[in-house]
């Protein structure tokens, strides 16, 4: 074993250790009130950064959340890479759903349990810790690299293209490295070479100027709730396809070969079913649950709110209607172009009785990766040497809209390198992650830099 190898082992308690303080620190970066916590993530890294030497670390101010930059470029003919990452978090709500503390993590049959453990603190925590065992050993360095890590993800990065774009000649680098997605199977690796790109919308319908009583109003007055509802269920028809006129326009058709190589991946349907407690799966018609999640695009409600929530009756004629609403995108559909023809149809639907607006908010262009990129050869590598098993390449149905933004704005191709499961529930109560895939992943990215300057020809 390396030095490096022996490093990793070693201190594998420790950078657990390390990983539960990170996962203690509530850095929800949609919410006002967590606006310190996210800071002192950000800090936290820096600490962390700064004690494995290396240069340059920052902490750049930004209208909202920081972005941290580090490096160390000891070569000037070698590759660069540049590690991208997130240190902050969904909301933990609803908080009565979790079977732990979702801010206390807690170990349970080899997986941490916490907020943001899979996404994106675990994984992306893998590769400070991967350089610092080549630091602290004394081992040099076989590639240039540089970090970026920011704190507005889950909100979009409404800071971070600007600054990229800021700061070209600090980012310069021939590739980033991104460890946000999932392997295709617990210890099956994978390299995520495909993502959904997204339009992010939301819907407000409103009728008359209070709550009105259902009985002295209903049949008279429009109800917001029913009109907004009729709106949705005008979105979609009954084979899952999307309504919106000109929505498929650009959509890159599934080759057959695509098609071939998806019915090639060991996929359990099955299995599926029963981790989701479903008695049968739905979609587009025509198309595999898999191409329906990573290849084709789709469009689904994410949060509906109207009228009286308590417990009990109460009779209202809701004055006022709201849905959130996301569409995935797939090669070459443009986020601001889709956004347009849902808002245009939406208005299309609204009767007169009632007023309909349609707000805009982030959106990320879909990106597919050349699978000849000497980036991706060494990560597959990387993968095989410490897992002991053949790399599968797939196409992911979530979206990471900077890998688009680093291809147009830096120019280079992004490496998907996820060490979580789909079971880690991203987003939902009770997220984990494995601790298996947690050190895994700190030896993937170590054997990575090391595999990578026999790759670049």
């Amino acid at each position: 074993m390396s030095s490096v190898e022996i490093y990793i082992q070693e201190n594998a308690k420790n950078f657990e250790e390390q990983l539960f303080h990170f996962l203690r620190i509530p850095s929800v970066s949609t919410d006002s009130k967590h606006k310190g916590d996210v800071k002192k993530a950000a800090q936290f890294l820096i600490d962390q950064l700064s004690e494995i030497g290396l240069d340059k670390v920052t902490m750049h101010e930004t209208d909202g959340h920081p972005i941290i930059t580090a490096e160390k470029c000891p070569h000037e003919d070698r590759p660069t890479v540049l590690i991208y990452g997130h240190y902050d978090v969904q909301p933990s709500d609803p908080d009565e759903l979790w079977k732990t503390p979702p801010f206390e993590p807690t170990v349970k049959e080899g997986r941490v349990y916490a907020r943001g453990a899979s996404d994106d603190k675990g994984q992306s925590f893998t590769h400070v810790k991967a350089i610092e065992a080549y630091m602290k050993t004394g081992t040099d360095l076989p590639v240039n690299v540089k970090f970026i890590l920011e704190g507005e993800e889950e909100i979009g990065s409404p800071n971070l293209i600007p600054f990229i774009q800021a700061n070209k000649e600090l980012l310069k680098c021939d590739m980033v490295l991104i460890s946000d997605t999932a392997m295709f199977g617990e210890d099956q690796p994978s390299i995520t070479y495909g993502l959904r790109g997204l339009a992010y919308m939301e819907v407000h319908v409103t009728g008359p100027n209070r709550d009105l009583h259902s009985g002295v109003f209903g049949g008279a007055v429009e109800n917001p709730a029913n009109a907004l509802a009729e709106i949705i269920a005008k979105l979609k028809d009954e084979n899952g396809v999307i309504q919106i006129p000109g929505f498929y326009d650009d959509v890159e058709p599934m080759t057959v070969e695509m098609r071939e190589a998806y019915k090639k991946l060991p996929f359990d349907e099955v299995g599926y079913k029963k981790d989701l407690n479903l008695k049968t799966v739905h979609g587009e018609k025509g198309y595999s649950t898999l191409e329906r999640a990573s290849a084709r695009p789709s469009l689904d409600v994410n949060g509906l709110w109207s009228g009286y929530q308590g417990e009990g009756a109460k009779t209202v004629l809701p004055a006022k209607a709201g849905a959130k609403i996301s569409m995935r995108l797939v090669p070459d559909q443009e986020p601001k172009k889709i956004s347009k023809l849902f808002t245009d149809y939406v208005k299309s639907l609204a009767p007169d009785t009632l007023t309909v607006e349609v707000e805009e908010h982030h959106g990320g262009y879909p990106v597919v990766i050349d699978l000849n990129f000497y980036g991706l050869k060494a990560a597959a590598k990387a993968f095989e040497e410490v897992y002991n098993k053949d790399v599968l390449f797939a196409r992911e149905g979530g979206s990471i809209p900077i890998v688009a933004d680093f291809k147009k704005v830096l120019g280079v191709n992004s490496i998907l390198m996820g060490f979580g499961q789909t079971k880690d529930a991203l987003h939902s109560p009770n997220e984990s992650f494995s601790l298996k895939d947690f050190h895994r992943g700190i030896q993937t990215s170590a054997k990575f830099f090391e595999l990578l300057p026999e790759y670049s020809g």
